[in-house]
This record gives C-alpha cells, structure tokens and sequence, in this order.
C-alpha cells in the first residue's frame, strides 16, 4: 500500500505543477514614491506568488519612463516586468491586491501561450 500512496502523491503533484500556468506582470510604479515602492511592490508580488507555490522565472527592470499621459497626477513611473508561474485561480486575488496598492500606478498581467 505504501506504494501506491506514494505513486497518487507522485501524480497528484505532477497535476500540480501541470496547473501552473506563464504569465507575464508589468508594474508602473509612482516615480515620486522613489525606487523603494518598486522595491516593496516587487517584493509583494513575489512573496505573494512563491508563498501559494508559484514560481519566479525572471525579473526585469525596466527603469524611470515619461507616461503617455498623467496618471494620479504622476507624469512619470517606474516599469518592472516579472515572468512567473502560477495557478489561474490566484490571477483575481493577485489583481485585487494591485489595485488596492497605494503606490502601483497601473498593472498589467498576461497569460502567456495556450
């Protein structure tokens, strides 16, 4: 019997991490926050995805940029981009907690391929 339990325990987490799908995140950041906002947000994010059993594939940041138009009266953000994997159940719960974020000016987060 302890086989087989460990065969289900096997397969259950192969199911897991077949579950798991890419997505891609861009962060605008208030600028006049400074760089330790990027720091906290990013942060955030990424306890938020490993600590529900994601994982971070890469991190980029793509530094201080004029905004197309003003946001919240900022007229410039700083981007980051975060390539992870993650449960599409946890995309609202990551959403919801962006939006309530004091410095996050505006995010984006996309499903990557199939």
């Amino acid at each position: 019997m302890a086989i087989s339990k460990n065969k289900r325990e096997e397969a259950k987490t192969e199911t897991e991490v077949e579950q798991l799908q890419d997505y891609e995140l861009v962060l605008v950041v208030s600028s006049e926050a400074g760089e330790e906002a990027l720091e906290t947000a990013l942060k955030n994010v990424s306890q938020f995805i490993t600590g529900k059993g994601g994982v971070i594939s890469e991190e980029e940041r793509w530094g201080k940029r004029k905004l197309a138009y003003p946001i919240k009266r900022n007229l410039e953000g700083n981007y980051a981009l975060t390539r992870c994997k993650m449960k599409p159940t946890w995309t609202k719960e990551l959403d919801a907690s962006l939006n309530i974020s004091e410095h996050v000016l505006r995010h984006l987060l996309l499903k990557v391929g199939g």
